[in-house]
């Protein structure tokens, strides 16, 4: 294993978890903008919306409030919950029970299982120092 200056590592934990979380949001929040809004690309071939009282718009309402909160990482905690738990939901009734098959690389589940275990870390370590629950928390605090 390469050993980093310490510097350097430091510097790295407050970046990564930052730098995730707006890697994530984001993606997250483009897959509701697709489905609600018919932004980047849309759905389907006519490249256009969902109807919002369907599951994929609640899926896609959730995706893009909790995509948008956890950018800016406001209520992080609650909303990578809601987030987690949402992606969960997914793999399992729309990739798992659909196609009968357990494992990600047979019911092509992959990216709801890794949003579902990177909102859930969000959820048990917070947003990170670059976010706007630590601005309030430090503004809170004096």
């Amino acid at each position: 294993m390469i050993a980093l200056p310490p510097a350097v590592e430091a510097k790295l934990r407050i970046i990564a978890p930052n730098a995730l979380r707006l890697a994530a949001g984001g993606a997250f929040f483009s897959h509701g903008a697709q489905k609600i809004l018919g932004w980047f690309g849309g759905m389907g071939p006519n490249h256009g919306t969902v109807e919002l009282m369907s599951r994929f718009g609640a899926a896609g309402i959730i995706e893009v409030t909790c995509g948008a909160l956890l950018f800016v990482g406001l209520w992080t905690v609650p909303v990578a919950i809601i987030a987690s738990g949402e992606m969960a939901v997914t793999y399992f009734w729309m990739h798992w029970s659909r196609t009968g098959h357990m494992w990600w690389w047979d019911n092509h589940g992959e990216l709801p299982l890794l949003y579902s275990f990177i909102w859930l870390s969000f959820a048990t370590f917070g947003p990170g120092t670059l976010s706007l629950d630590a601005w309030l928390a430090k503004r809170r605090s004096g």
